[in-house]
């Protein structure tokens, strides 16, 4: 007999010649395979021409396999098990996976979503490693595509709504002052707000609109920025010790000693928070697992 081409042979038939190896049985190996005992006879037809053997020779109490069988047996079991893995999600244990997560935020996110992900992924995985960056200026998209960012984390309007978007949270900016400010407790009309210079966020461009300032606008009111800092811890170090004021959002307003808040009254858009990431890690066991880490720490409430 010549050699089988590999290509014309169906690998569905190793599946059988397995079952009938286990079960000795065509109908027992029939029944595990839920197919009809004619079908996997015809199959065992098949396997015995592709082999060029008899491979089980049927008695009175079943089939026993050939010499040849013995031979092909472990072999196929092995290779039926690496085919299963290549369909089958591997399993992930984090706490003995080693492996790095990449995410990206501005320094609000960083505070409000990356800091509390980052420890429950470190408490679940010890041998895990965290690189967080600020949002990229240009070309995340192509990041998150080629696997050098896992996770960006942004407010809804400049998320990537091309691709997979998980919502997180809804904040709310509040006026923030030092304890003992001028500002009367309370909620605070525009006119009283825009008597005191302001101080705003600005990690890029340093400049001197945010936000705020449209808002006020609708109403037919302005406010003087007087600092525009890169970071929310400076930020809060500065109304500590001035008489500034600032929008800030509730998530990270309400943790900071020294400082209170108070309601504006105006319409402030709600801030939606949301995490996106590329498709191809959308079944990835490791990403799963961290998109549900994610989510549950989400869930609770801040600290």
């Amino acid at each position: 007999m010549g050699k089988t081409n590999i290509r014309s042979v169906d690998l569905n038939l190793l599946a059988v010649f397995d079952a009938l190896f286990d079960e000795r049985s065509v109908t027992r190996a029939a029944g595990r395979l839920a197919l009809t005992q004619p079908t996997v006879s015809g199959m065992l037809a098949r396997l015995r021409h592709d082999f060029g053997d008899e491979l089980f020779v049927r008695t009175s109490h079943g089939v026993l396999p050939t010499p040849r069988a013995e031979e092909l047996a472990v072999p196929i079991k092995a290779l039926l098990v690496d085919a299963r893995a290549l369909f089958e999600p591997a399993e992930f244990d984090p706490a003995r996976e080693t492996f790095t997560v990449r995410i990206c935020g501005s320094d609000y996110l960083q505070r409000s979503v990356i800091s509390p992900f980052a420890a429950a992924i470190l408490k679940a995985a010890p041998q895990a490693r965290i690189s967080v960056i600020q949002r990229p200026a240009s070309g995340l998209s192509e990041r998150l595509a080629s696997g050098d960012i896992d996770f960006s984390v942004a407010i809804r309007p400049i998320a990537l709504t091309s691709l997979p978007i998980q919502p997180l949270f809804n904040d709310r900016y509040l006026c923030t002052v030092r304890d003992g400010h001028p500002l009367r407790p309370g909620r605070i009309a525009p006119e009283e707000l825009c008597a005191f210079d302001h101080a705003f966020v600005d990690p890029t461009s340093g400049s001197f609109r945010g936000p705020m300032d449209a808002v006020l606008e609708r109403v037919g009111m302005s406010r003087r920025v007087a600092v525009s800092v890169p970071t929310f811890a400076m930020l809060f170090d500065l109304l500590r010790s001035t008489n500034l004021v600032a929008f800030v959002p509730n998530r990270l307003a309400v943790a900071q000693a020294g400082l209170r808040t108070m309601e504006a009254d105006l319409e402030i858009e709600p801030l939606e928070v949301v995490a996106n990431w590329h498709p191809r890690v959308e079944r990835e066991p490791r990403h799963i697992w961290l998109r549900e880490t994610l989510a549950g720490v989400m869930a609770r409430p801040p600290v």
